[in-house]
């Protein structure tokens, strides 16, 4: 083999961790800079039997979490973010779950066996919004700001009420 070759291969293989060693470091898959600052994709849920919209929630910092019951990292993920709704609840933000089971006694028990805390919703029909929202796997969030703005998407199961998470949601919260 050539000098020159063996050049080749090594400078294949470099390009081929760097590309590796950026899909996993958790700045590329916890901040997705790419959506931040793009306004959230709007769309009709209920809320309390009362239709809503998720523009109507303009004014809150709004925590959208995409789950399911048979996801067991969602379950992981769970008591964090009853944790975190308790935190954020009184300054204007709020936890939204949003359920893409086919099941909805799955759903139903999920909700009971798990003890949520926050505002949640299942639909069949939300695997819509969920691919309009870009969602490749469960649970995924998005974090979206008083102006309806996404702020940030999170891929995969968070310590939602670690004091780095709770210092991020101090500092989103005190923004006008």
């Amino acid at each position: 083999m050539t000098i020159g070759r063996k050049i080749a291969n090594w400078a294949g293989l470099a390009v081929a961790a760097t590309i590796i060693l950026i899909f996993a470091l958790p700045s590329y898959r916890q901040g997705e800079a790419s959506i931040a600052g793009k306004t959230a994709e709007d769309f009709t849920l209920n809320i309390a039997g009362k239709p809503t919209r998720l523009s109507d929630l303009r004014g809150k910092v709004v925590v959208l979490n995409f789950w399911a019951s048979w996801c067991p990292p969602c379950v992981e993920e769970t008591p964090a973010l009853n944790h975190l709704e308790k935190y954020i609840a009184s300054r204007n933000a709020l936890v939204l779950g949003i359920s893409i089971d086919d099941d909805h006694s799955a759903y139903e028990k999920f909700l009971q066996d798990q003890k949520v805390g926050f505002t949640t919703f299942s639909d069949p029909a939300m695997k819509k919004i969920e691919n309009n929202y870009g969602t490749t796997m469960i649970p995924e969030t998005y974090i979206i700001d008083r102006r309806g703005k996404i702020a940030r998407k999170v891929i995969g199961p968070q310590q939602w009420d670690s004091p780095e998470m709770l210092a991020y949601f101090d500092a989103l919260l005190g923004q006008s």
